[in-house]
């Protein structure tokens, strides 16, 4: 029987406090941050992106940072720079706001693809070159970007080499009727963000991190994983398939998911729910396919619907 680990569960009933309806977006980004990766929410807004991020950060007790994307940001806006102290006769440096744990990257497509590429290296590395020296990051260190559609005015897509950094891409969606009454119950008086506490420290989470990494993936697993990335690149719609990136970012988020289910070991099933958020924004399509009205997501599920399952013993070591 699965059982999810007391801290997460602190931290999505936590989060349920100020979040609505968005339990599956709350648990995503969990695996994302047990696995080391970042996360990409997707849609237009007043929906609660940001709101769940600053939840996340909050409940897990971490350093929250944030940058409002404008198009007039400049790279050092967001890496820092070393600005001249006339008293001490010296330049010292004045980090930006990457310099924390949970990083909230807000609107991230309304500034130019030279400061979007800013993120690159911390995303990546985990560390920053700036003036030539190289600067570490916090640890943990977690970057939620929140875009608008691209079909709204004043944003820029984002290259594909970016896209490529972050472990999911998710939409919020808008709440169903009832859901939405709820949100206006707990936000009639109050602001349910402004009493949210922490419930786990940032000790624990590294904990956590370091046994998500101790989960087992079976050879037959790693296979599967391997066999689905290809399909991408061979499908006929497809241009550009998924990279090897894919294959690591998708096993590491099975790794986690798995976790927080409570197994230390991964099954096919959980590779199939994943893959749906971790490959679709690594595939670019022909252009003949995107002019029929295909999607990279419609391209992951056929994919998926295709691939044999590998015949399931027992995962666990």
């Amino acid at each position: 029987m699965e059982t999810t680990p007391l801290q997460v569960k602190r931290i999505l009933d936590n989060i349920g406090n100020v979040m609505i309806g968005k339990e599956h977006v709350a648990e995503l980004s969990i695996v994302a941050l047990l696995a080391g990766g970042h996360v990409l929410l997707e849609d237009v807004p007043g929906v609660g992106k940001t709101l769940m991020v600053r939840s996340l950060a909050k409940s897990v007790g971490a350093n929250f940072k944030r940058i409002q994307f404008t198009p007039d940001l400049l790279p050092s806006d967001v890496t820092g720079s070393s600005i001249y102290n006339p008293k001490e006769l010296k330049f010292e440096f004045r980090p930006g706001p990457i310099m924390g744990n949970i990083v909230l990257a807000d609107e991230i497509n309304r500034t130019s693809p030279k400061t979007q590429a800013a993120l690159l290296e911390g995303m990546e590395e985990g560390s920053v070159t700036v003036d030539g020296n190289t600067l570490s990051l916090g640890s943990p260190f977690f970057v939620m970007a929140t875009q608008n559609p691209i079909e709204y005015e004043g944003t820029y897509p984002l290259p594909e080499a970016q896209l490529d950094r972050f472990l999911f891409k998710m939409n919020m969606g808008y709440p169903s009727p009832q859901e939405e009454v709820n949100i206006l119950h707990t936000t009639e008086k109050k602001q349910p963000i402004n009493e949210l506490q922490s419930v786990i420290t940032l000790e624990e989470l590294q904990e956590m991190q370091k046994q998500v990494k101790e989960v087992h993936v079976d050879v037959t697993v790693k296979e599967y994983i391997v066999d689905l990335v290809n399909r991408t690149r061979t499908h006929q719609s497809v241009y550009l398939g998924a990279s090897p990136r894919g294959s690591v970012a998708l096993m590491k988020a099975a790794q986690a998911y798995a976790f927080i289910h409570g197994r230390d070991y991964v099954l096919p099933d959980d590779i199939q729910y994943l893959a749906p958020y971790v490959l679709p924004h690594r595939i670019i399509l022909k252009s003949e396919a995107k002019f029929e009205g295909m999607t990279a997501e419609q391209v992951v599920k056929k994919v998926i619907d295709r691939t044999p399952i590998p015949v399931q013993r027992s995962m666990s070591r």
